[in-house]
C-alpha cells in the first residue's frame, strides 16, 4: 500500500477524529475498496463513528476517489485459489495407468521417435525449423504447469500450517474460557462460604478452637492422655482464677465496710478469708523460691511447648518496653525533679478560699484570624416551634422519639408528592441536601406504599461505613431487628436474610449481584444515593441500571444527589423528571482566613482548640484527607488538651475513616456529655454520606484526596489535591443542621472564588483505565466502545487500556477476558501489581511478591531521615541494600527483618523506619494473602531464588524497562525517553546495564522509583509478544560510564 496514501489518510483522521492508529488507517482503505460508492463508504463511516458532517462526506468522496480497484479486487490470495482451481480441472482430464501400460507406452513412443527421425531426415531446414520450435512451446508448457504445481503445493502447506495454527490457538483459547469459567464458579463458592452471615449464630474463637480440639482428639484416638493434660492446665487455671476472687472479695470488703461496726460472724469470716489467701500466697510463693532442680520445658517433644518460645529469647532487645520500665532507670532522679518542682509551684492562703475576681480567658499562643464572608440561609423553619416539639418528644419512649424526629425532617412534609411521582415516573431524579432524610426516608415510604409486595427495595451507597450505619438506624425508626427486614450487604459480610424487604448496599455489591441476575428480578425498587460523588462503580452502575429500565417497566429506579447539578442525570436518563427536596434548616455563617495558610493540618489543629475555648457549646466537624491525617490531628489534640488539664472544658476527640473497626465508627453518633464538647475528625465520608447530630462548626481546609492517573508514567496514586466549591458548599452545610452554624474555611475568598473547580472531576475520567476495563469484562460487557457512559473516558486513553492488558495476557486476540485477567481482576491494585502477583506462582514466590507488593503500595514513607541524624539514617538504609540486590528486594529485606523482631517498634526505631507505614504494609499483605487463596494461588516462599523473584517483578512491569547509556542516564527501551536513577535508590552509585522500575516521578529530572537490574534475556523470555531480539540487543564491547566510588 502506498505510504503517501497512509499519510493522507491519517492526517485526515486526525482532524476528524483527532486521533490515527496504524490499523485504523489501513480499516479505513479497506473499506473504501469494498464500498460500491462513496454515499456507501458514508454510511460505512458513520456507523463506525463519524459523525454525519459535510467533512465526513468530502472525506468519503476523496478517499473513494484516490483508492485503486485494479484487477476487479482481486488478492494475492485468490489469484492462487483461483489458479489451484485451473489446475485441479485441467488433472481431472489424466487417466491413471497400470505398470503393464506404461511399458508399453513408453515402448510405443520410443518407436513413434524412431520413425519420425527417419521421415524428419528426409525433410527439408524449414521443416527442421518448425520441429525445433513446437520442441520449445512445449517445454515452456511444461515449466508452466510445474510452476502452477509448485505454487499449489506452497499455498496448500501454507494454507494447512495456518489452519493447523488456528486451530491450535482456537483450542488454547476454549481450554483458558473453560478455565476462567471454573476459576469464576469456585469465586462464586469461596464467597458464599467466607460470607459471614450476622443473622445466623456465629461461633466465637474460644468454641471454634474448643470444636478443633475435640475432632483432633477424636481422630487420633488419644482421649484419656488429652483429658489428663487438660485436667492439670484447667485446675491451674482455676487456682489462680480463685485466687484473684478471693483477693477480690477481700479488698472489695474492706472497702465496702470502713468504718463500719460489723458483726463477730462477719469479722470470722473476713479473718477466715485472709488467712486463706495468706496461706495459698505463702505455699506459691515458697514453690517459686524452691532451692530445687526442675525439668525444663520440652521442647522437641511433641504436644510441648512451641518452638518459637525456645528462640524468643534471642529477640528480646527489640520488646517494647512499659512506662514503668521506661520510668524504672531514672525513678529516682524524677522524684528529686518532681519534689524541686514542687517547692517551686508552692502557694500560700487556704485552698478554699472564695474567688475575688473573674479569671482571665485562656489565650493559645497560635491563633488564626478569621473574616466573616457571607451566610447560607435556612429553609425559612419557624425555630422556636421545633425546639419546643423536639423538647416534648425527650420526654416520650425512644421508638416515639423517633417517630417524632421522622416527622421533623425536611422531607416528611413532601411524602406524599413523592410517592405519587414515583407512582406517575419510572425513572425519578430525587435532588436535596444532605441531611433532607432522603437515604432513611425514602425507602420506608416506598415501604409503606406496598412497593415491597412485588420485591425488594435496594439502596446503593458510595461507602461501606455509610450502608452499615444507615441501615441500623432504618431498623431502629422500623422497630425490627437489624439483618430481618432492613439488612445490609458489603463486601465479605452479608447482614441479611429471608425476611429482608429493604437492603443497603455498596454499589459494587449491586453491580456484583448483576453476575448471578443480569435482569435484578428480585428487585422492585433500585436507588442509587449519593450519585454526585460519582464514583467509578456508580457510574458503571448508571449504565446498568439504564439499560435494565427500558426492558423491565415494573422496576422503578431513583437517582438521589445532594447537589442542585441534577439537570445531568435527568438528560442521562432519557428526561427524567427532578424532584427537589429542601434540606437545610439554619443559616450557616462562612469564614474565610485573611491570609493563606502554609501548613493546613496544624491550622485545623489551632483552629478546633481557637473554637473550643472562645465559641458557644456545640460540636466540631474537621474534614481531612485520610487516616495518616485524621491519626496525627488525634495525637497532637490529645498532647495539646492534656497539658491543658482543667483549663478548658472537656474536648472528646471522634476519628472517622473507612478502616476504622466499626464500635470505634458508632461513638460519632452518640451525644455529647453536658459540659463537654465532640471533635470529629473525618474524610470527605461525612460530606454527604453520613449526617452527625450536634455539629455546630465546621472547620474545612479545602482539600481532599483524589484518584490521580498519570499516562505518561501509567501509574496511578492518591494525591491530596484542592476541593471544588460544589463539595465547599456541602461541607458548609453540615453545621446548620440542629441551629445556626459556623463554617471556618482554611482559605481566602479570593482562592476559593478563583482557584476552585465548580465541580469534582468524575473519577472515571481522572482513573488507570485499565481497572475499568477489567471490571467490566468480568461483568460480561465486551462492547466497551459503545457502553453508556454519562462522561465516557476518552478513546485513546480506552484503547492504551486495551493495549496494556492484552500485553499483560489479561485479554486475549478477541478481547476476551482470560483466566490471568479474571484472577487480575480480584486484586485491588494497579493491573501491573496484579500481574506480578499472579505470575509469582510460576516462580514459586507468592509470599515475597505479596510482601514487595504491600511495601510498593505504602508508598515512598517507609526510611525517614531526621535532620540530625541524616548520615545514620543513610546507612541504615543502605544495610538493606547489601549486595545491590535491588530496591525491590531491600523492601522485602526490610519487612522480613521486622517480621522476625515480632513487628517491633524498637526495631523500627533503630532503622529510621516509619512504624506506621509498616503496620499498613502488614494490613494490606493480609488481605492480598487472603486474595491469593481466592484465586487458588498457592502461598509459597522461596527467599533465596532471587532470580526468581526479579522474573515475577518483571512479569508485571516488563513495559517500565530501561537500558543505561553512555552518559550515565538511561533510556526507556518502548516509547524512548531519558530517565535517570533515584539518588534515594540502592542502585544510584551502581548504574546497571538493564534495569525494571516501578514509577516515574518529575521532580528536576524524570526519575525512576524502586529499580531493580534485570537480564535483557528475560525481555524476550517473559514478553515474547512484546519484545524483539533487536530491541534488547546490548553490545558488551560498548563503552559504558565507570560507576562512582561510594564514599
Amino acid at each position: 500500500m502506498d505510504e503517501n496514501m497512509k499519510t493522507w489518510v491519517s492526517d485526515k483522521l486526525m482532524s476528524i477524529l483527532g486521533y490515527s492508529q496504524p490499523t485504523v488507517v489501513q480499516y479505513m482503505i479497506g473499506l473504501s475498496k469494498q464500498a460500491t460508492s462513496p454515499s456507501d463508504l458514508v454510511s460505512k463511516l458513520q456507523e463506525f463513528g463519524f459523525s454525519s458532517s459535510s467533512e465526513t462526506n468530502a472525506f468519503a468522496s476523496e478517499i473513494f476517489s484516490k483508492v485503486s480497484r485494479k484487477s476487479s479486487g482481486l488478492s494475492q490470495y485468490q489469484k492462487q485459489e483461483r489458479e489451484a482451481a485451473l489446475l485441479a480441472k485441467k488433472q481431472k482430464t489424466y487417466k491413471l495407468l497400470d505398470d503393464d501400460d506404461d511399458d508399453d507406452d513408453v515402448r510405443g513412443v520410443e518407436e513413434g521417435k524412431v520413425s519420425e527421425t527417419k521421415s524428419a531426415s528426409r525433410k527439408g531446414d524449414s521443416n527442421k525449423r518448425q520441429f525445433r520450435k513446437k520442441i520449445e512451446v512445449d517445454d515452456v508448457v511444461d515449466v508452466e504447469e510445474e510452476g502452477i504445481l509448485t505454487r499449489e503445493r506452497v499455498v496448500r502447506r501454507r494454507t494447512s500450517r495456518d489452519d493447523d495454527d488456528d486451530s491450535e490457538s482456537e483450542e488454547e483459547r476454549l481450554k483458558d474460557q473453560r478455565e476462567k469459567e471454573e476459576l469464576e464458579k469456585h469465586l462464586r463458592e469461596r464467597d458464599e462460604a467466607g460470607t459471614r452471615k450476622l443473622t445466623e449464630h456465629k461461633l466465637t474463637q474460644k468454641e471454634k478452637e474448643e470444636a478443633i480440639r475435640r475432632s483432633n482428639a477424636l481422630e487420633k484416638d488419644d482421649s484419656l492422655a488429652f483429658r489428663k493434660v487438660s485436667r492439670q492446665e484447667y485446675l491451674k487455671k482455676r487456682e489462680e482464677k480463685k485466687l484473684d476472687e478471693l483477693r477480690g472479695d477481700i479488698e472489695d470488703e474492706q472497702y465496702l465496710f470502713e468504718g463500719v461496726k460489723l458483726t463477730e460472724a462477719e469479722k470470722r469470716d473476713l479473718q477466715y478469708k485472709k488467712e486463706i489467701y495468706e496461706l495459698v500466697k505463702k505455699r506459691t510463693e515458697d514453690a517459686d523460691n524452691a532451692n530445687e532442680y526442675r525439668m525444663p520445658d520440652a521442647y522437641d517433644q511433641d504436644g510441648g511447648v512451641n518452638q518459637e518460645k525456645r528462640f524468643s529469647v534471642a529477640m528480646q532487645r527489640y520488646r517494647d518496653t512499659t512506662a514503668e520500665e521506661k520510668m524504672n532507670p531514672f525513678a529516682e532522679q524524677e522524684a528529686w525533679e518532681e519534689h524541686q518542682i514542687g517547692k517551686a509551684r508552692l502557694k500560700y492562703g487556704s485552698k478554699n478560699k472564695k474567688q475575688t475576681s473573674d479569671d482571665y480567658q485562656f489565650v493559645f499562643e497560635d491563633q488564626i484570624d478569621f473574616i466573616k464572608a457571607s451566610v447560607m440561609d435556612g429553609d425559612n423553619v419557624d425555630y422556636e416551634e421545633m425546639e419546643d416539639s423536639l423538647e416534648k418528644s425527650k420526654a416520650k419512649s425512644a421508638l416515639e422519639a423517633l417517630l417524632e424526629e421522622r416527622k421533623k425532617l425536611p422531607i416528611y412534609p413532601y411524602r406524599d408528592e413523592l410517592l405519587k411521582a414515583v407512582d406517575e415516573h419510572q425513572v425519578l431524579v430525587i435532588v436535596g441536601e444532605t441531611g433532607s432524610g432522603k437515604t432513611t426516608q425514602i425507602p420506608q415510604y416506598l415501604h409503606e406504599a406496598g412497593y415491597t409486595k412485588r420485591g425488594m427495595i435496594a439502596c446503593t451507597q458510595p461507602r461501606r461505613v455509610a450502608a452499615m450505619s444507615v441501615a441500623a438506624r432504618v431498623s431502629q425508626e422500623m422497630g425490627v431487628k437489624l439483618g430481618h427486614e432492613v439488612g445490609y450487604s458489603i463486601r465479605f459480610e452479608d447482614c441479611t436474610s429471608e425476611k429482608t424487604i429493604v437492603k443497603y448496599m455498596t454499589d459494587g455489591m449491586l453491580l456484583r449481584e448483576f453476575l448471578g441476575e443480569p435482569d435484578l428480578a428480585s428487585y422492585s425498587v433500585v436507588m442509587v444515593d449519593e450519585a454526585h460523588e460519582r464514583t467509578l462503580s456508580t457510574d458503571i452502575l448508571f449504565g446498568l441500571v439504564k439499560d435494565i429500565s427500558r426492558f423491565r417497566p415494573d422496576l422503578k429506579l431513583l437517582i438521589s444527589s445532594a447537589t442542585l447539578d441534577a439537570e445531568k442525570f435527568s438528560d442521562y436518563f432519557d428526561s427524567a423528571p427532578i424532584f427537589k427536596i429542601p434540606g437545610r434548616r439554619y443559616p450557616v455563617e462562612i469564614n474565610f482566613t485573611k491570609a493563606p495558610e502554609a501548613d493546613y493540618l496544624d491550622a485545623a489543629i489551632v483552629t478546633s482548640l481557637q473554637i473550643h475555648v472562645t465559641q458557644p457549646p456545640g460540636d466540631i466537624l474537621v474534614f481531612l484527607t485520610g487516616q495518616e491525617e485524621i491519626e496525627t490531628a488525634e495525637e497532637i489534640l490529645k498532647h495539646r488538651t492534656r497539658g491543658l488539664g482543667t483549663k478548658i472544658a472537656e474536648l472528646m476527640i471522634c476519628p472517622i475513616y473507612a478502616n476504622l473497626p466499626t464500635e470505634l465508627q458508632a461513638k460519632i453518633f452518640e451525644p455529647t456529655p453536658e459540659g463537654a464538647r465532640k471533635v470529629v475528625l473525618a474524610t470527605n465520608i461525612a460530606e454527604t454520606s453520613l449526617t452527625i447530630d450536634g455539629i455546630k462548626y465546621v472547620i474545612d481546609p479545602g482539600f481532599c484526596k483524589m484518584k490521580s492517573y498519570n499516562p505518561r508514567t501509567g501509574m496511578e496514586s492518591l494525591l491530596i489535591t484542592p476541593i471544588s466549591k460544589a463539595s465547599a458548599m456541602q461541607r458548609a452545610g453540615r453545621s446548620g443542621r440542629t441551629g445556626p452554624g459556623k463554617c471556618f474555611r482554611l482559605y481566602t475568598a479570593y482562592n476559593f472564588h478563583n482557584d476552585l473547580d465548580d465541580n469534582t472531576v468524575p473519577e472515571i475520567q481522572r482513573t488507570n483505565l485499565a481497572n475499568v476495563v477489567l471490571m467490566l469484562k468480568s461483568l460480561g460487557i465486551h462492547d466497551l466502545l459503545h457502553f453508556d457512559f454519562m462522561d465516557p473516558p476518552p478513546a485513546e486513553a480506552l484503547l492504551k487500556a486495551l493495549e496494556l492488558l492484552f500485553a499483560l495476557s489479561a485479554l486475549n486476540k478477541l478481547g476476551e477476558l482470560t483466566k490471568v485477567g479474571r484472577r487480575m481482576a480480584e486484586f485491588p491494585l494497579d493491573p501491573m501489581l496484579s500481574k506480578m502477583i499472579v505470575a509469582s506462582e510460576k516462580y514459586t514466590c507468592s509470599e515475597d511478591i505479596i510482601s514487595i507488593a504491600a511495601m510498593l503500595s505504602v508508598g515512598n514513607s517507609i526510611f525517614y531521615r531526621p535532620k540530625d541524624k541524616q548520615v545514620h539514617a543513610d546507612n541504615a538504609r543502605l544495610n538493606f541494600h547489601t549486595g545491590n540486590v535491588g530496591d525491590h528486594i531491600a523492601l522485602l529485606k526490610v519487612y522480613n527483618s521486622w517480621k522476625e523482631t515480632n513487628y517491633s517498634t524498637q526495631w523500627c526505631y533503630e532503622n529510621y523506619i516509619q512504624v506506621r507505614s509498616m503496620k499498613r504494609a502488614r494490613d494490606i499483605r493480609d488481605q492480598l494473602a487472603g486474595l491469593l487463596e481466592r484465586v487458588e494461588i498457592e502461598l509459597t516462599s522461596n527467599s533465596s531464588d532471587v532470580d526468581g523473584i526479579k522474573k515475577s517483578i518483571t512479569s508485571g512491569f516488563f513495559p517500565h524497562s530501561a537500558r543505561l547509556q553512555k552518559n550515565g542516564s538511561y533510556r526507556t527501551v518502548k516509547h524512548p525517553q531519558t530517565v535517570h536513577i533515584h539518588p534515594s535508590s540502592g542502585l544510584a552509585q551502581v548504574l546497571p546495564r538493564w534495569v525494571v522500575y516501578h514509577e516515574l516521578v518529575l521532580t528536576t529530572k524524570e526519575y525512576m522509583r524502586q529499580i531493580t537490574e534485570l537480564k535483557p534475556d528475560w525481555l524476550v523470555e517473559i514478553a515474547p509478544h512484546y519484545y524483539q531480539l533487536k530491541d534488547v540487543e546490548d553490545s558488551v564491547s560498548k563503552k559504558m560510564p565507570r560507576g562512582e566510588g561510594r564514599a
